[in-house]
C-alpha cells in the first residue's frame, strides 16, 4: 500500500518521545540480537499487570517470507503460538481489508469497498487514502469504538479508519472557511498516518503508551508498519530490497517483545497482513483502449482490476466488447460478479469489474516503457495473496498450525480476547476456538 504522506501528526505525539529516535540499527545486528528474545509474558511486575492485546499489521507481508532466512522473531512468535493461512477479502487491496480486519466486516457491508471510490449521493466526491470524512467510514463499527464502548482504554498508532470520528459528521464551511467534524468516536490516543515516522518511533511509541499508570494505559493497541508492502510494490515478492525490509520490520517486533518484557507487561499479539503480494512486469498488461473506444468508458480504477463506467448512451457498446472471452481477464456487470467474492451489492461498487489473473495487469494503455514490481488486488483466494497471520501470547494456544480462513475472523477474535461482544460480523468464533489456549 502507498498512503499518501499526511503532514500532520497529531493527537498523541506529544505522549510518544520516540518521535526524536535513532534510525533503525543494521539488519544483520538487529538479527543477531533477535535470538535470544525474552518471552511476552513478562517478569515480576507483570502481576500488577492485565494482558495488553496487540493488533498489529506488516501490510503486504506474505506468510512465505517466514521461510526466507530473516524472520527469527516473528517465526519464534509464529512457532510457540497459532499461525495459519488467511485469506484476505474482495478486492484484496489495503484499505477494504484493514476495515475488515477491525469491522468483522466485508467491504461490501463496511462500506470502503476500494482505496478510491466514489458514492453517488456525494457526487464530485472522490474517496482517497487521506479521506476522514466519518461520512465513508460510518457504515461498520471498528474494534477500537466497540472497545471504548465496554470501557476499555484504547490507543491506535496508524490504522486505516483510525483517525476518524466514527459515528460523527463533518460539518459544511462555517463563516471562518473551516470545517470540523461534530460528535464521533476516536481511539483513546491516535496517532495520524505519516511515513516519516520510522518503524523504530512507531514501537517506541507504543511502549511509550504502555508504560502510563494504569488509568491511562490502553488495554487495545494497533500497531501499523506499511515498509514491506511498499518494496514489494517497488522490487515485486523476492526482490532484494522486499527481503531487507522484512528483516527490518521483524527486529521491530524483536524491539517491541524486548520493551514489552523490560517493563512487565504481558501481551497477547495479533499479526497480521491485509494481503499478500504478486510480482508483476509490464510485458504482462493488459490495455482497455485496445478492448473498448475510451469514449465509452470512464476507468475508476485500473491494476489488478479495473472498475468502470460506461459513458451516457454508451452501456450497450460497452458490454458488447467486455463480455468477449480473452486470455487473462474476465470481466462482469456489477451484478454478476461471482458469490464467492462477496462483492458487488454496495451502491459504491462501480457498474463494471474486469478482474486480471494474479500477476497480470488491466490499465488504461499500454505502459510507455519496461517494468517490473508487485501488486495485490487480484482474486482474493489466489496464493499470492494469502496474508500472514500469528497470534501468540497468554490467550493463545502453543506450537499450532490452524486451517486456511477468512481475515473476517480476526474481529471475534480480538474482541473474545478482550472480553467484550463483537456485535455485528461476518465472521465467526471459530478461528477462536482453534487458536485459543
Amino acid at each position: 500500500m502507498r498512503w499518501t504522506r499526511i503532514l500532520a501528526f497529531v493527537a498523541s505525539c506529544a505522549s510518544l518521545s520516540a518521535c526524536a529516535t535513532s534510525p533503525a540499527p543494521q539488519l544483520q545486528a538487529a538479527s543477531a540480537q533477535a535470538t535470544a528474545l525474552p518471552t511476552i509474558t513478562g517478569t515480576a511486575p507483570a502481576a500488577a499487570r492485565m494482558p495488553v492485546t496487540i493488533l498489529i499489521s506488516i501490510d503486504g507481508f506474505r506468510p512465505d517470507y517466514l521461510t526466507r532466512g530473516v524472520t527469527p522473531n516473528l517465526s519464534r512468535l509464529a512457532r510457540d503460538g497459532v499461525t495459519g493461512p488467511m485469506h484476505p477479502s474482495f478486492p484484496s487491496k489495503t484499505f477494504p481489508n484493514h476495515y475488515t480486519l477491525v469491522t468483522g466486516r466485508r467491504p461490501d457491508h463496511n462500506g470502503i469497498v476500494a482505496n478510491s471510490m466514489e458514492d453517488s449521493s456525494r457526487p464530485g466526491e472522490t474517496f482517497t487514502m487521506a479521506t476522514d470524512d466519518p461520512f465513508w467510514w460510518n457504515a461498520a463499527e471498528p474494534l477500537w469504538v466497540t472497545a471504548d464502548k465496554a470501557g476499555l482504554r484504547t490507543a491506535t498508532m496508524f490504522w486505516p479508519g483510525s483517525n476518524v470520528a466514527f459515528g460523527g459528521t463533518l460539518t459544511k464551511d462555517g463563516d471562518d472557511g473551516h470545517k470540523q467534524v461534530i460528535g464521533g468516536t476516536r481511539p483513546d490516543d491516535w496517532a495520524q498516518f505519516n511515513q516519516a515516522i520510522d518503524n523504530v518511533q512507531r514501537v517506541n511509541g507504543v511502549l511509550d503508551w504502555l508504560r502510563r499508570p494504569a488509568d491511562i494505559r490502553p488495554v487495545f493497541v494497533t500497531l501499523y508498519f506499511d515498509t514491506v508492502d511498499s518494496a514489494g510494490h517497488e522490487t515485486g515478492p523476492d526482490g532484494a530490497k522486499t527481503i531487507a525490509a522484512v528483516a527490518e520490520v521483524d527486529a521491530r517486533i524483536g524491539q517491541l517483545v524486548t520493551g514489552l518484557a523490560a517493563i512487565g507487561q504481558p501481551a497477547n499479539l495479533v499479526i497480521v497482513a491485509d494481503h499478500g503480494m504478486a510480482a508483476t512486469s509490464s510485458a504482462r498488461t493488459i490495455a482497455l483502449d485496445t478492448i473498448a473506444d475510451p469514449k465509452e468508458y470512464r476507468v475508476l480504477a485500473s491494476g489488478p482490476y479495473a472498475a468502470l463506467e460506461a459513458t451516457p448512451g454508451h452501456a450497450a457498446a460497452l458490454e458488447k466488447r467486455l463480455f468477449v472471452k480473452r486470455d487473462h481477464l474476465q470481466c462482469w456487470r456489477k451484478a454478476d460478479i461471482p458469490a464467492r467474492f462477496a462483492y458487488g451489492k454496495n451502491p459504491r461498487v462501480p457498474p463494471y469489474l474486469c478482474l486480471a489473473d494474479d500477476g497480470w495487469l488491466v490499465q488504461a494503455s499500454a505502459p510507455k516503457k519496461a517494468e517490473t514490481g508487485g501488486n495485490h488486488g487480484y482474486d482474493n483466494l489466489a496464493p499470492d495473496m494469502t496474508a500472514l497471520f500469528i497470534a501468540n501470547g497468554p490467550a493463545f494456544g502453543s506450537g499450532r498450525t490452524i486451517p486456511a480462513f477468512d481475515n473476517v475472523d480476526i474481529q471475534p477474535l480480538v474482541a473474545a480476547v478482550l472480553g467484550i461482544d463483537p456485535g455485528t460480523t461476518d465472521g465467526s468464533d471459530a478461528t477462536w476456538r482453534l487458536a485459543r489456549r
